[in-house]
């Protein structure tokens, strides 16, 4: 078998086998749109000896917003399967490997993946770092207790909300998703010919949506709401996006007021999203499909974790095991005033952790100590956790609804 790159060429090839691998079948959709954020140059074929191809992997040149407001270069690995009849025998492995190895050939220190299945990449070195939930309300208990959502006397209006729909306001959409990116940890970018092609799910794709776009006093738009009546009486937002707590105050308020409809689902909240507190009944937000999202391997320690910003000052000795790559090394972390210098070092490790678990904790949505309790991570002293809890913590809670 032999795993090569792909060419422009190899863009129906690639398709073909993908779909193969998930037993779906191409349409309209998926050779056009679909797939023209695809960088072939980037694409990994598996090829049998006498030339079939039984899998595929690719990757996404996109940023991601680490603790600290550093947007860094990353891969987006996706499209990875195997057809069903070469499951099973080393395809997948030998593809991963062969990626990771072409990664850092590029020079990138940091690769992503939304995850199919949680077993699978957790060996590849792979490890849940951003989580993400769906709330669902009830409008006849969409009552929200705080008076400046409502543009009350006691506490005005911080700006105005225009409907649009998804075919007039590209440009907005766009410009506040990246000023909303670069200020959220965890966020990933979304390159321009995402949006002009329409490669992705809504609001990218063109599909028909309504979209609440908000103003800030100054008329500039700083946050929007997508959504669609999916069925009688449900109103679906796709994603809701602000640059600060006003304008996503409003914009909830916005779509829980929307008449003839009986509950507001709002799909890819942070486990930490005010909404709930919000609401005069605390219970009005029914919290489903809590699951992980956005899924972290370091592929090079020391630029990695010098490449963030930190919330603590201290000293930790991180001793990380990369069984797949067959690496084991220790590192001397110190961080002051924010940031970290990452040296290879000889002495007594502080932490024992596998490069999944380092993935995890790395943008800070995972404690360390979490990962103690769960037997993951090796505290070789106490307060060893405690310190690491400290420095890994980011100034807010990492989030990831960008779908790739």
């Amino acid at each position: 078998m032999e795993i090569r790159s792909t060419t422009d060429q190899d863009l129906d090839v690639f398709v073909d086998t993908l779909h193969a691998a998930f037993a779906r079948f191409p349409d309209d959709q998926t050779r056009g749109a679909w797939w023209s954020a695809l960088e072939m140059d980037r694409g990994l074929l598996a090829v049998t000896a006498d030339g079939r191809p039984v899998g595929t992997a690719a990757a996404y040149s996109l940023e991601l917003t680490l603790p600290g407001g550093n947007a860094v270069p990353v891969a987006g690995v996706s499209v990875v399967g195997v057809v069903p009849t070469h499951r099973r025998q080393g395809v997948l492995s030998a593809m991963m490997r062969h990626q990771l190895a072409e990664l850092r050939s590029r020079g990138e220190f940091l690769s992503v993946l939304l995850a199919t299945e949680a077993l699978i990449y957790h060996r590849f070195g792979y490890g849940p770092a951003t989580y993400t939930q769906q709330l669902t309300v009830q409008r006849h208990q969409a009552t929200l207790a705080l008076p400046r959502a409502r543009g009350t006397a006691d506490a005005p209006a911080t700006g105005s909300v225009e409907l649009m729909r998804r075919a007039e306001c590209g440009d907005i959409l766009e410009d506040v998703y990246d000023r909303y990116r670069r200020g959220q940890p965890g966020a990933l970018s979304r390159p321009h010919r995402w949006w002009a092609t329409g490669a992705g799910k809504p609001p990218i794709a063109p599909a028909p949506r309504y979209v609440a776009v908000h103003r800030g006093t100054d008329g500039v738009p700083n946050g929007y709401a997508s959504y669609s009546l999916v069925e009688p009486g449900t109103l679906i937002v796709d994603e809701t996006i602000a640059t600060d707590d006003d304008a996503a105050t409003a914009l909830a308020w916005f779509v829980l007021g929307h008449d003839l409809v009986s509950r507001v689902v709002f799909k890819h909240c942070p486990r930490d999203h005010p909404l709930r507190w919000q609401l005069a009944d605390f219970r009005a937000a029914e919290v489903g499909d809590d699951t992980d999202w956005l899924w972290v391997r370091l592929l090079d320690v020391p630029r990695a974790l010098t490449a963030r910003g930190w919330s603590a000052d201290g000293e930790l000795v991180l001793d990380v095991d990369d069984p797949f790559l067959g690496e084991r090394d220790r590192y001397l972390l110190t961080v002051r005033d924010g940031k970290a210098e990452c040296v290879r070092t000889d002495r007594e490790p502080d932490l024992s952790l596998d490069a999944s678990d380092l993935g995890s904790v790395y943008l800070g949505g995972t404690a360390p100590s979490t990962l103690v309790r769960a037997g993951h991570i090796t505290a070789h002293h106490p307060g060893a956790a405690t310190l690491a809890d400290a420095l890994f913590r980011a100034e807010r809670t990492p989030h990831c609804l960008h779908w790739f």
